[in-house]
């Protein structure tokens, strides 16, 4: 019992924080011996195109290419497509009103992969963005992009996804934001050591001639696109200074139902990426993949029952005052996640309890996640989450 505490509480911390800090120690420690020459802002401009798949999106469509065509960027140099697959509400009449984009359409719908797919044959950019149809990019995202691949080693960027948070949010809005903003600082740390370890679908890019297609039932494609290039041993750079707004899930249960599905699709790749996961290959892209990413998707939402279970085992066989203090904290601890979620449903906004309350429901929807994948409940189309 003694040993299955202390593994389980080190793996938790080492998950949640230790990696952060161990993170910016090596940071601190690659700054004594080397500085990254600056990056010329100056550079000629690449062709870059931009692609979009909107599924059933007539309600922003417009407003989507509206901030894409307005984009600081030469025109010439910026190709737009729209891949709108299976939608069946006015999405793909409103985007053929506009001329200076291409509209791909297909009555069927077989998932965004399926749509990547079909769409690699009409890309001209040297550079493919991707971005989701729901989030509205920063004036000089594109730039901030292609900047990095002055760097022949960068296969990809990754931008930064933000969270529009106001004062009235409840929990899935400002436990979403918080975790966006710890995210965010990971990755730049993640960079500055060596790589990222995967892309979110609301901004990231790579070199067109490094895609390569993956398979037609991946659930997170934009994870598995960029890993595969990291695979063939290019950096996946983060950039911070080209981000996509959008807003929070429209309540708790959507956001549950998207972490479920994303949860589905991180144990679904890290069977598939074993290059990423072998130590030989490249040891320390390895280490934060399995730091920043494994671990998260797969032992640690459990070893989280485990710690509970086995500290109130330790408390009924041992007087001892320090297992006592940690079961009691665990205790409190849930306790507030479980007021988060009774506020919450009683639409009462505790600012304080977003946090442990997020913080159960994204290690519950790894645990659904996993079981959904095993059971193969988890389809690749996605079920679209509503937004605010």
């Amino acid at each position: 019992m003694i040993v299955g505490f202390w593994v389980s509480l080190l793996i938790i911390l080492y998950t949640f924080i230790g990696y952060g800090f161990v993170l910016f120690l090596l940071i601190k420690i690659k700054r004594l011996f080397y500085t990254s020459a600056p990056l010329d802002g100056n550079l000629e401009f690449p062709k870059v195109t931009i692609l979009i798949a909107a599924y059933n999106e007539e309600e922003i469509v417009e407003a989507k290419v509206e901030n894409t065509l307005g984009l600081d960027y030469p025109h010439e140099k910026k190709q737009i497509i729209f891949v709108t697959d299976g939608s069946t509400d006015s999405t793909t009449d409103k985007l053929n009103r506009f001329n200076d984009i291409v509209v791909l359409h297909e009555d069927s719908r077989a998932g965004k992969m399926a749509a990547i797919k079909r769409s690699m044959p009409f890309v001209e950019g040297e550079i493919l963005i991707f971005t989701d149809a729901n989030t509205f990019l920063n004036n000089d995202a594109i730039k901030e992009l292609v900047k990095h691949y002055q760097n022949d080693k960068v296969g990809a960027v990754a931008g930064e996804k933000r969270i529009f948070v106001d004062e009235t949010a409840d929990a899935s809005s400002a436990g979403e934001g918080f975790y966006w903003k710890y995210e965010s600082l990971l990755k730049k740390w993640d960079y500055e050591l060596y790589s990222n370890v995967g892309a979110a679908g609301e901004l990231f890019s790579i070199r067109t001639t490094l895609y390569q297609n993956v398979e037609a039932d991946t659930i997170i494609d934009d994870h598995m696109i960029a890993m595969r290039i990291a695979e063939k041993g290019y950096i996946i750079a983060y950039e911070p200074k080209a981000y996509a707004m959008e807003t929070a899930s429209a309540n708790t249960a959507e956001e549950l139902k998207r972490k479920i599905r994303i949860a589905a699709g991180g144990i679904q790749s890290i069977f598939r990426l074993k290059k990423a996961a072998n130590p030989f290959n490249n040891p320390i892209f390895t280490f934060q993949y399995i730091s920043h990413r494994v671990l998260r998707w797969t032992i640690t939402p459990f070893l989280l029952i485990i710690l509970l279970v086995v500290n109130g085992l330790i408390v009924y066989s041992y007087d001892s005052i320090f297992y006592k203090v940690i079961f009691i904290l665990q205790i409190l601890f849930y306790t507030l996640s479980i007021l988060g979620f009774f506020f919450e449903s009683k639409n009462i906004r505790i600012k304080a309890l977003f946090v442990p309350y997020y913080f159960c429901l994204m290690n519950y929807a790894v645990i659904a996640g996993i079981v959904r994948y095993f059971k193969k409940n988890q389809s690749a189309a996605w079920e679209k989450s509503k937004r605010k």
